[in-house]
Protein backbone atom coordinates (compact mmCIF):
# COMPACT_ATOMS: atom_id res chain seq x y z
CA UNK A 1 0.00 0.00 0.00
CA UNK A 2 1.20 3.66 -1.34
CA UNK A 3 0.98 5.54 1.60
CA UNK A 4 1.24 9.81 1.15
CA UNK A 5 0.28 12.93 2.93
CA UNK A 6 0.74 15.44 0.61
CA UNK A 7 -1.59 16.80 -2.37
CA UNK A 8 1.23 16.62 -5.02
CA UNK A 9 1.72 13.02 -4.78
CA UNK A 10 -1.58 12.31 -4.33
CA UNK A 11 -2.94 13.87 -7.79
CA UNK A 12 0.47 12.25 -9.73
CA UNK A 13 -1.28 8.74 -8.69
CA UNK A 14 -4.52 9.59 -9.20
CA UNK A 15 -4.05 10.78 -12.94
CA UNK A 16 -1.93 7.77 -13.43
CA UNK A 17 -4.27 5.24 -12.83
CA UNK A 18 -7.10 7.78 -14.44
CA UNK A 19 -4.84 7.49 -17.46
CA UNK A 20 -4.97 3.61 -17.42
CA UNK A 21 -8.88 3.79 -17.71
CA UNK A 22 -8.83 2.45 -14.03
CA UNK A 23 -11.90 3.26 -11.68
CA UNK A 24 -11.36 4.58 -8.27
CA UNK A 25 -12.98 3.54 -4.61
CA UNK A 26 -12.81 6.03 -2.03
CA UNK A 27 -13.12 5.60 1.85
CA UNK A 28 -13.02 8.50 3.79
CA UNK A 29 -12.22 7.87 7.38
CA UNK A 30 -10.92 9.74 11.11
CA UNK A 31 -8.83 6.46 11.74
CA UNK A 32 -8.98 4.30 14.82
CA UNK A 33 -10.15 1.57 11.97
CA UNK A 34 -12.65 -1.36 13.12
CA UNK A 35 -14.59 -3.65 11.25
CA UNK A 36 -17.04 -1.40 10.15
CA UNK A 37 -14.49 0.90 8.22
CA UNK A 38 -13.02 -2.57 6.72
CA UNK A 39 -16.35 -3.42 5.36
CA UNK A 40 -16.65 -0.40 3.42
CA UNK A 41 -13.08 -0.99 1.95
CA UNK A 42 -14.52 -4.09 0.60
CA UNK A 43 -17.58 -2.45 -0.48
CA UNK A 44 -14.93 0.07 -2.85
CA UNK A 45 -12.68 -2.99 -3.98
CA UNK A 46 -15.79 -4.55 -5.16
CA UNK A 47 -17.09 -1.51 -7.28
CA UNK A 48 -13.91 -0.43 -8.65
CA UNK A 49 -10.36 -0.92 -9.69
CA UNK A 50 -8.02 1.25 -7.63
CA UNK A 51 -8.68 1.93 -3.45
CA UNK A 52 -8.00 4.85 -1.97
CA UNK A 53 -8.58 6.10 1.79
CA UNK A 54 -7.64 8.64 3.96
CA UNK A 55 -7.22 8.81 7.62
CA UNK A 56 -7.87 12.77 8.92
CA UNK A 57 -9.16 13.99 11.96
CA UNK A 58 -10.98 16.95 10.37
CA UNK A 59 -11.02 20.05 13.41
CA UNK A 60 -13.78 21.86 11.36
CA UNK A 61 -16.03 18.89 12.48
CA UNK A 62 -15.48 19.49 16.18
CA UNK A 63 -17.20 21.78 17.93
CA UNK A 64 -16.89 23.62 21.40
CA UNK A 65 -16.51 20.81 23.85
CA UNK A 66 -15.39 18.26 21.97
CA UNK A 67 -11.80 16.73 22.59
CA UNK A 68 -10.06 16.39 19.12
CA UNK A 69 -7.03 16.08 21.37
CA UNK A 70 -8.04 13.04 22.64
CA UNK A 71 -9.97 11.36 19.69
CA UNK A 72 -8.07 8.02 19.34
CA UNK A 73 -5.42 7.75 16.85
CA UNK A 74 -4.07 4.51 15.82
CA UNK A 75 -2.49 4.91 13.15
CA UNK A 76 0.32 2.37 12.53
CA UNK A 77 -2.25 -0.17 13.71
CA UNK A 78 -4.78 1.41 10.93
CA UNK A 79 -2.09 0.79 8.40
CA UNK A 80 -1.87 -2.94 8.92
CA UNK A 81 -4.95 -3.15 8.71
CA UNK A 82 -6.37 -1.18 4.99
CA UNK A 83 -2.79 -3.48 3.43
CA UNK A 84 -4.46 -6.51 4.81
CA UNK A 85 -7.28 -5.47 3.07
CA UNK A 86 -5.86 -4.17 -0.32
CA UNK A 87 -5.98 -0.83 -0.08
CA UNK A 88 -4.38 0.66 -3.08
CA UNK A 89 -3.53 3.96 -1.17
CA UNK A 90 -3.66 5.89 1.67
CA UNK A 91 -3.71 9.45 2.39
CA UNK A 92 -2.56 11.23 5.64
CA UNK A 93 -2.78 14.57 5.48
CA UNK A 94 -2.50 17.03 8.33
CA UNK A 95 -4.61 20.39 9.10
CA UNK A 96 -2.22 22.59 7.55
CA UNK A 97 -2.41 20.86 4.21
CA UNK A 98 -6.02 20.42 4.40
CA UNK A 99 -6.82 23.86 5.53
CA UNK A 100 -3.64 25.97 4.95
CA UNK A 101 -5.66 29.18 5.22
CA UNK A 102 -6.55 27.64 8.60
CA UNK A 103 -10.30 27.74 9.79
CA UNK A 104 -11.22 31.10 10.17
CA UNK A 105 -10.57 31.84 6.20
CA UNK A 106 -11.58 28.28 4.92
CA UNK A 107 -14.71 28.68 2.19
CA UNK A 108 -17.14 26.00 3.23
CA UNK A 109 -19.98 23.66 1.71
CA UNK A 110 -23.27 23.96 4.15
CA UNK A 111 -25.96 21.56 3.07
CA UNK A 112 -29.39 22.95 4.17
CA UNK A 113 -32.19 21.04 5.55
CA UNK A 114 -30.73 17.66 5.74
CA UNK A 115 -28.35 19.08 7.99
CA UNK A 116 -30.72 20.41 10.52
CA UNK A 117 -31.77 18.34 13.87
CA UNK A 118 -30.96 15.63 15.07
CA UNK A 119 -27.11 15.18 15.35
CA UNK A 120 -26.94 18.67 13.03
CA UNK A 121 -28.49 20.36 16.26
CA UNK A 122 -26.52 18.77 18.97
CA UNK A 123 -23.17 19.65 17.40
CA UNK A 124 -23.81 22.71 15.94
CA UNK A 125 -21.42 23.16 12.77
CA UNK A 126 -20.35 19.27 12.48
CA UNK A 127 -22.31 18.90 9.31
CA UNK A 128 -20.72 21.90 7.88
CA UNK A 129 -17.21 20.55 9.04
CA UNK A 130 -18.46 17.30 7.44
CA UNK A 131 -19.56 18.31 4.04
CA UNK A 132 -16.67 20.50 3.51
CA UNK A 133 -13.74 18.04 3.78
CA UNK A 134 -15.61 15.49 2.09
CA UNK A 135 -16.10 18.11 -0.57
CA UNK A 136 -12.17 19.01 -0.80
CA UNK A 137 -11.30 15.17 -0.35
CA UNK A 138 -13.80 14.13 -3.27
CA UNK A 139 -11.94 17.01 -5.27
CA UNK A 140 -8.45 15.19 -4.41
CA UNK A 141 -9.40 11.82 -4.75
CA UNK A 142 -11.65 12.64 -8.01
CA UNK A 143 -13.28 9.05 -7.07
CA UNK A 144 -15.71 7.46 -9.50
CA UNK A 145 -17.66 5.90 -5.92
CA UNK A 146 -17.53 6.77 -2.28
CA UNK A 147 -18.49 4.68 0.39
CA UNK A 148 -19.91 5.82 3.43
CA UNK A 149 -21.10 3.77 6.78
CA UNK A 150 -24.86 3.35 7.34
CA UNK A 151 -24.44 4.18 11.03
CA UNK A 152 -24.08 7.50 10.43
CA UNK A 153 -27.49 7.83 8.40
CA UNK A 154 -27.59 11.63 8.94
CA UNK A 155 -24.21 11.99 7.21
CA UNK A 156 -24.87 10.14 4.29
CA UNK A 157 -27.94 11.99 3.25
CA UNK A 158 -26.02 15.18 3.98
CA UNK A 159 -23.47 13.50 1.50
CA UNK A 160 -25.58 12.13 -0.95
CA UNK A 161 -27.74 15.18 -1.19
CA UNK A 162 -24.19 18.07 -1.57
CA UNK A 163 -23.27 15.15 -4.46
CA UNK A 164 -26.90 15.75 -5.91
CA UNK A 165 -26.88 19.79 -5.60
CA UNK A 166 -23.34 20.09 -6.85
CA UNK A 167 -23.91 17.75 -10.00
CA UNK A 168 -20.32 15.76 -8.43
CA UNK A 169 -20.07 12.66 -11.07
CA UNK A 170 -19.21 10.36 -7.78
CA UNK A 171 -21.75 7.48 -7.13
CA UNK A 172 -22.13 7.41 -3.18
CA UNK A 173 -22.26 3.58 -2.12
CA UNK A 174 -24.42 3.51 1.51
CA UNK A 175 -22.80 0.34 3.54
CA UNK A 176 -24.98 -1.56 5.85
CA UNK A 177 -23.88 -0.83 10.01
CA UNK A 178 -21.68 -3.56 11.15
CA UNK A 179 -22.87 -4.86 14.99
CA UNK A 180 -20.94 -6.62 17.64
CA UNK A 181 -22.70 -9.75 18.55
CA UNK A 182 -24.83 -7.79 21.23
CA UNK A 183 -26.38 -5.48 18.66
CA UNK A 184 -23.96 -2.85 19.35
CA UNK A 185 -23.18 -0.92 16.67
CA UNK A 186 -19.39 -1.15 15.63
CA UNK A 187 -17.90 2.25 16.06
CA UNK A 188 -14.74 4.32 17.85
CA UNK A 189 -16.70 5.92 20.54
CA UNK A 190 -17.22 2.10 22.34
CA UNK A 191 -13.59 2.67 23.34
CA UNK A 192 -14.94 4.95 25.64
CA UNK A 193 -17.50 2.59 27.34
CA UNK A 194 -16.66 0.74 30.80
CA UNK A 195 -17.24 -3.06 31.07
CA UNK A 196 -20.50 -1.79 33.00
CA UNK A 197 -21.84 0.46 30.09
CA UNK A 198 -20.88 -1.37 27.07
CA UNK A 199 -22.76 -4.01 29.26
CA UNK A 200 -25.85 -1.26 29.09
CA UNK A 201 -25.54 -0.45 25.95
CA UNK A 202 -26.94 -2.58 23.57
CA UNK A 203 -30.34 -1.45 25.03
CA UNK A 204 -30.54 1.59 22.37
CA UNK A 205 -30.51 -0.91 19.50
CA UNK A 206 -32.98 -3.37 21.24
CA UNK A 207 -35.40 -0.38 21.73
CA UNK A 208 -35.11 0.36 18.09
CA UNK A 209 -36.04 -2.91 17.15
CA UNK A 210 -38.38 -2.79 19.73
CA UNK A 211 -39.70 0.74 18.14
CA UNK A 212 -39.46 -0.63 14.62
CA UNK A 213 -42.17 -3.71 15.41
CA UNK A 214 -44.66 -1.70 16.63
CA UNK A 215 -45.35 1.03 14.24
CA UNK A 216 -45.88 -1.56 11.79
CA UNK A 217 -49.71 -1.50 13.33
CA UNK A 218 -49.18 2.05 15.10
CA UNK A 219 -48.76 5.79 14.10
CA UNK A 220 -49.02 7.54 16.83
CA UNK A 221 -44.99 7.77 16.47
CA UNK A 222 -44.30 10.71 18.66
CA UNK A 223 -45.89 8.40 21.41
CA UNK A 224 -44.17 5.23 20.73
CA UNK A 225 -41.03 7.76 20.62
CA UNK A 226 -41.33 8.28 24.11
CA UNK A 227 -42.25 5.07 25.37
CA UNK A 228 -38.85 3.71 23.47
CA UNK A 229 -36.94 6.50 24.84
CA UNK A 230 -38.16 5.62 28.32
CA UNK A 231 -36.66 2.22 28.08
CA UNK A 232 -33.33 3.25 27.00
CA UNK A 233 -32.86 5.73 29.62
CA UNK A 234 -34.27 3.03 32.23
CA UNK A 235 -31.33 0.70 30.88
CA UNK A 236 -28.77 3.53 32.52
CA UNK A 237 -28.45 5.46 29.42
CA UNK A 238 -29.24 8.83 28.47
CA UNK A 239 -31.54 9.69 25.00
CA UNK A 240 -30.31 12.64 23.14
CA UNK A 241 -32.85 12.18 20.65
CA UNK A 242 -34.94 9.84 19.21
CA UNK A 243 -37.13 10.19 16.47
CA UNK A 244 -38.72 8.73 13.66
CA UNK A 245 -38.48 10.23 10.22
CA UNK A 246 -38.96 9.92 6.44
CA UNK A 247 -36.20 7.80 5.09
CA UNK A 248 -34.86 10.69 2.50
CA UNK A 249 -36.09 13.81 3.93
CA UNK A 250 -35.00 13.44 7.41
CA UNK A 251 -38.55 15.19 8.26
CA UNK A 252 -40.53 13.45 11.01
CA UNK A 253 -42.84 10.50 9.49
CA UNK A 254 -46.75 10.92 8.75
CA UNK A 255 -48.55 8.45 8.50
CA UNK A 256 -49.12 8.29 5.01
CA UNK A 257 -44.70 7.29 5.03
CA UNK A 258 -43.88 3.71 4.10
CA UNK A 259 -40.04 4.25 4.31
CA UNK A 260 -39.23 5.17 7.46
CA UNK A 261 -36.01 5.60 9.76
CA UNK A 262 -35.29 5.28 13.51
CA UNK A 263 -32.33 7.93 14.35
CA UNK A 264 -31.29 7.94 17.78
CA UNK A 265 -28.51 9.42 20.12
CA UNK A 266 -27.84 8.69 23.36
CA UNK A 267 -24.95 8.85 25.97
CA UNK A 268 -23.69 5.84 27.84
CA UNK A 269 -21.22 7.29 30.18
CA UNK A 270 -18.95 9.61 28.37
CA UNK A 271 -19.34 8.25 25.33
CA UNK A 272 -22.28 9.43 22.21
CA UNK A 273 -23.63 6.85 21.13
CA UNK A 274 -25.82 7.04 17.75
CA UNK A 275 -27.63 5.01 15.82
CA UNK A 276 -30.73 4.46 13.05
CA UNK A 277 -32.59 1.19 11.99
CA UNK A 278 -34.29 1.79 8.66
CA UNK A 279 -38.04 0.74 8.62
CA UNK A 280 -40.45 -0.47 5.73
CA UNK A 281 -43.98 -0.12 6.61
CA UNK A 282 -46.18 -2.60 5.08
CA UNK A 283 -49.38 -1.60 4.10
Amino acid sequence: MQVVNDIQSLRTQIKAWQKQGLTIGFVPTMGNLHQGHLALVKAAKQRADKVVASIFVNPMQFGAGEDIDNYPRTMEADQEKLTAEGTDLLFTPTPDIVYPKGLDKQSYVEVLQVSDGYCGESRPGHFRGVATVVCKLFNLVQPDIACFGLKDYQQVQVIQTMVEDLNMPIDIVPVPTKREDSGLAMSSRNGYLTAEEKANAPALYQNMQWLAEQIQNNDDFIGLAKRAEAKINAAGMQVDYLNIVHARTLQPASEDDNELVILAAAYCGKARLIDNLQVTISK
